[in-house]
């Protein structure tokens, strides 16, 4: 009999896969043909502070100018619904109320005390667990590294001092260390680590001479980096491992737990070829472990993390060393 089940960050899931966040996690209906699929759990879209700024701010423009055609009007005026995070906050509380999986929030903000506010009414809303969507891009020079971590670190504390239900970072891999930046998480509180953030990136029309933002999905294996962390990390942190970017198929999924994540995040996939196939990757899990004998994801997780393999240099530099030796056989 397979079992499926696995745990994030304390909470039991009915299998290893989770809708990540993305548009098409807020939409309810979405998100119940997610469901239907058989994902295990679902991280609503963030919660962008910037956002809300934008939006505000736009609002009040527009509030402005037609103040100035006629005092009267001001009754007219729309409300800001998205003056403030009420919005994002209902949508959560109705997403708990229709689905029976677990329902993550993300958050990604600019103050300090927005970060541990927001987190407070988004536990109040019913939201499962957080996750904090740090990613941010340097604005100045005078930033060094060591001064981004420790405030990335001072928001986690301050958020964890607000709220009692678990709380995950999702983190790009372009830290200097990776792994110490993750230690000092897990230690800090964080009870899961995402990895890794997937950096939208601008570019240029060279016909227009404008910058245009491309709707940027991942690519089939894309999930190496992760891997070879997760690889890493097995047994070396006490927080849950969630494996994301690029996991196109039940054998991507397979090859993270192998690595030693506890579950991964796909939402490229989903995009590329609807919902449903989710069944399918849960089907394709289902069928390699009856082949291996497995009826757990406990039975084989890990079994290729570094903690667990004979070979010393399969997670490190000499890998790399071997294949660039041995690059000569792509052009015989």
């Amino acid at each position: 009999m397979i079992n499926l089940t696995t745990r994030f960050m304390g909470i039991e899931l009915k299998n290893p896969i989770i809708a990540g966040a993305s548009n098409m996690s807020a939409d309810l209906q979405m998100l119940k043909r997610i469901e239907q699929a058989g994902a295990a759990a679902v991280v609503f879209k963030s919660l962008f502070e910037e956002q809300i700024h934008l939006e505000s701010a736009q609002m009040e423009e527009s509030m402005y100018e037609v103040g100035e055609f006629n005092a009267e009007m001001t009754s007219l005026f729309p409300k800001l619904k998205h003056a403030g995070p009420q919005e994002y906050l209902a949508n959560i509380s109705k997403a708990k109320n229709t689905l029976s999986i677990p329902v993550f929030a993300s958050l990604n903000c600019v103050e300090n005390d927005t970060w541990a506010e927001y987190a407070r009414l988004i536990e109040k809303a019913g939201a499962d667990g957080l996750e904090l969507n740090f990613f941010a891009i340097p604005g100045n020079f005078e930033n060094d590294g060591r001064s981004i971590e420790e405030h990335q670190l001072e928001i986690l504390k301050q958020v964890k001092a607000k709220v009692t239900f678990p709380v995950s970072v999702k983190l790009s891999a372009m830290y200097t260390n990776p792994l110490n930046v993750i230690s000092k998480m897990v230690k800090a509180g964080a009870n899961g680590v995402v990895l890794f953030n997937r950096l939208f990136e601008p570019d240029i029309n060279i016909s227009d001479m404008k910058h245009f933002a491309p709707f940027n999905l991942s690519h089939e294996h894309d999930y190496r980096q992760a891997l070879r962390f997760a690889g890493l990390l097995y047994r070396q942190v006490d927080a849950s491992i969630c494996s994301n970017t690029g996991i196109y198929s039940g054998n991507d999924v397979i090859k993270m737990l192998l690595s030693g994540a506890d579950c991964v995040q796909v939402v490229s996939v989903l995009y590329k070829h609807k919902p449903e196939i989710i069944a399918t990757m849960l089907g394709e899990i289902e069928s390699w472990m009856e082949s291996h004998k497995y009826s757990s994801p406990d039975d084989f997780r890990g079994k290729l993390s570094k903690a667990n393999v004979k070979d010393p240099f399969i997670y490190k530099r000499a890998q790399y060393i071997d294949l660039i030796l041995g690059s000569e056989q792509f052009f015989k």
